[in-house]
């Protein structure tokens, strides 16, 4: 195989490549002139260069010129250049316009770049703004079945409400959530329920819970308009009061005990301490009376005293001995 040849092959190839691009641009080019949305060549040829699935974007703004709504390629193309889904986001762009919503381009593309990777999208938030969500609350993902508050009777009362919502497209991008929506109402329940004398009126006018939460304008700065708050269930709970009374004597109950003990103890030991102190003095009369033969004696060695003097001492001892057994009840013998 000689030079010319290989030069000849290898110029096949790249004419056929070439040959294939240019089919494949012409035929992007003819589908979109004849469908009313053109695109210069020189557009197509740039988005191929530039990593964009020119097709697609055809596809995209054929779908929104046939619908009456105009973009132009670059605003396409720059949307999935940004991670962008642009077949949705042109859906529900046609979606909005066809059901009489406010939504333009740019708020449609922030929308579905803000809901990217959740469980949302811009659809989804087109189609609540036609169709309003019914929001249960709690949610029951949450593991809770009721929202559950105290009268001031001390009364459980449960409550299981739902909650009609409406997507606010202007506040969707930055505005709180369903998360938020169900917290609040669930902080409007508790908080009328509290305020409620008796579990009675409650059960007597649910629909005031209803009222009560409309009034705060819950859906204040969040993504959604709440159109309407219906209890769909009210139950009587535990008699919480009464378990607190309840709690509450058992703890002054412990208290006191605890005192009695501290009282008690303090008692012991001071009935201790007067025991010591009585066996300190019996030792310190002890100690005295020891003392006493030894001052005899020493009074017999100085002749301070006397053998007369000791017996006459015996004789008063012994009378008075006598006396005191005779004095006593019986006339046993006298104590020693």
């Amino acid at each position: 195989m000689n030079l010319l040849t290989i030069v000849l092959i290898i110029g096949g190839v790249i004419a056929l490549v070439v040959l294939g691009l240019i089919f494949s641009f012409i035929s992007v080019w003819v589908k979109a002139f004849l469908n009313g949305a053109r695109v210069s060549m020189i557009n197509l040829v740039g988005m191929r260069f530039g990593g964009v699935p020119y097709s697609l974007v055809v596809d995209a703004r054929i779908t929104a010129v046939k619908a009456g709504i105009t973009l132009t390629t670059d605003e396409i193309a720059a949307h999935y250049l940004a991670g962008g889904n642009v077949i949705p986001t042109v859906q529900a762009l046609i979606a909005a316009n066809k059901a009489g919503i406010k939504l333009d381009w740019r708020t449609a593309c922030a929308i579905d770049l803000a809901t990217k990777g959740s469980e949302k999208s811009v659809a989804e938030a087109v189609r609540t703004s036609v169709d309003p969500k019914v929001i249960d609350c709690p949610n029951a993902t949450s593991g809770r079945t009721t929202i559950d508050g105290v009268a001031k009777d001390g009364i459980q009362v449960k409550v299981k409400a739902r909650v009609t919502v409406r997507t606010h497209i202007d506040r969707f991008v930055g505005g709180a959530k369903e998360e938020t929506i169900i917290a609040r109402v669930g902080e409007g329940i508790v908080s009328t329920i509290g305020a409620a004398n008796s579990y009675k009126d409650v059960l007597e006018a649910p629909d005031s819970i209803s009222k009560t939460v409309l009034a705060r304008g819950l859906d204040v700065g969040s993504a959604f308009e709440i159109l309407s708050i219906d209890i769909a269930d009210v139950d009587v709970g535990e008699n919480v009061g009464a378990k607190l009374q309840q709690a509450q004597a058992e703890a002054n109950k412990s208290i006191a005990q605890a005192q009695a003990e501290i009282r008690r103890a303090a008692a012991v030991a001071v009935e201790q301490e007067m025991k010591a102190r009585v066996q300190e003095m019996q030792a310190k009369v002890v100690e005295a009376q020891a003392q006493v033969p030894l001052a005899m004696a020493e009074a017999f060695r100085s002749g301070r005293l006397g053998v007369m003097d000791y017996y006459k001492m015996e004789n008063i001892q012994s009378d008075t001995a006598m006396r005191s057994a005779i004095a006593q009840p019986g006339g046993g013998e006298p104590k020693k």
